[in-house]
């Protein structure tokens, strides 16, 4: 695709050249609009946003720590609960414990299909939010 656009370019330039004969038409850019240029999205699969969120450093740290002073009876586990839809383009990846009789969240978060961009649930006001602005509410 890059070559053909590249090569219609080097045409239209010789045909603007002062060097070149007047008399050759210019090549009309309705050529190029009859091409159909795919889009590049790179849809991302469960097991790509599971493991964006399970390295996360602050998970990491958190799994560390139950681990740590629960002397490794709880476990911390990840999952996919939801997959993209057409109105939804989110992985939802839920960070739980495991623990011998239930399992209990710790955080919820929605990776991007299309960008991988990772967003954290706020419990508190109901609503997701930039993984940057949650990694600010860590500092504090």
């Amino acid at each position: 695709m890059a070559s053909l656009l590249m090569s219609m370019g080097c045409q239209l330039a010789l045909s603007e050249s002062p060097h070149h004969d007047s008399q050759t038409e210019l090549i009309q850019p309705t050529l190029i609009s009859n091409i159909k240029v795919a889009e590049f999205t790179r849809e991302i699969d469960d097991k790509t946003a599971l493991n964006l969120v399970w390295k996360l450093p602050q998970v990491q740290r958190k799994a560390r720590e139950i681990e740590r002073l629960s002397r490794g009876a709880i476990k911390v586990g990840a999952v996919v609960d939801s997959s993209p839809t057409p109105d939804e383009p989110y992985y939802v990846v839920r960070i739980y414990e495991e623990q011998p009789d239930h399992d209990s969240t710790i955080y919820w978060f929605r990776v991007s299909s299309t960008n991988r961009v990772i967003e954290v649930l706020d419990l508190i006001e109901n609503k997701y939010i930039s993984l940057k602005e949650w990694q600010e509410k860590f500092k504090r």
